[in-house]
């Protein structure tokens, strides 16, 4: 197995994550994980509206030889929030996430490994201002499994707190 085919791989995991969440009390899917910060629901919209945008804008660009270009986050994160409280059921918006997903991670098998690894621009820039690794499609895909990580996290954390999962 290559290096990128289990990076995909550890990326497609997600979606088992998700089906924890199918019988999650209603109240606790809506309930904001701590004061100022969103619902379960809306961490799940997001997740979903950035892999819709890798769908849509980031893979088609790098297959072109363009750069990677990341929309505005606020703005951007506020369409997830508003989707996730647009009265969508919870079964709906885990379904959907996963069919998202599931479609990202089969986009990304089919790609060749050139294009996975070609270096590529964020914003013009060339390489990670934190490690100075190289932009490619697979170091994006890397940094998406650490997003995931991350709310899965809060998510988890939240769900402790409340004696539950």
């Amino acid at each position: 197995m290559t290096e990128e085919t289990k990076i995909i791989d550890d990326f497609s995991e997600f979606t088992s994550w998700l089906n924890t969440l199918e019988d999650l009390d209603e109240t606790l899917w809506t309930k904001p994980i701590a004061e100022g910060k969103w619902s379960v629901s809306e961490i799940i919209a997001h997740l979903m509206n950035w892999d819709k945008y890798l769908i849509s804008e980031v893979i088609p660009s790098v297959q072109n030889d363009g750069g990677i270009e990341f929309p505005e986050f606020n703005s951007f994160n506020k369409k997830a929030s508003d989707y996730a409280k647009s009265g969508i059921t919870q079964s709906k918006l885990l379904e959907e996430t996963k069919d998202i997903r599931r479609l990202l991670v089969q986009k990304l098998k089919e790609l060749p490994t050139e294009v996975l690894v070609k270096p590529t621009t964020v914003h013009g820039i060339t390489h990670d201002p934190h490690t100075g690794t190289p932009y490619s499609l697979i170091y994006i895909v890397k940094e998406f499994i650490e997003h995931d990580e991350h709310h899965k996290g809060q998510v988890v954390e939240f769900l402790k707190g409340s004696n539950v999962g």
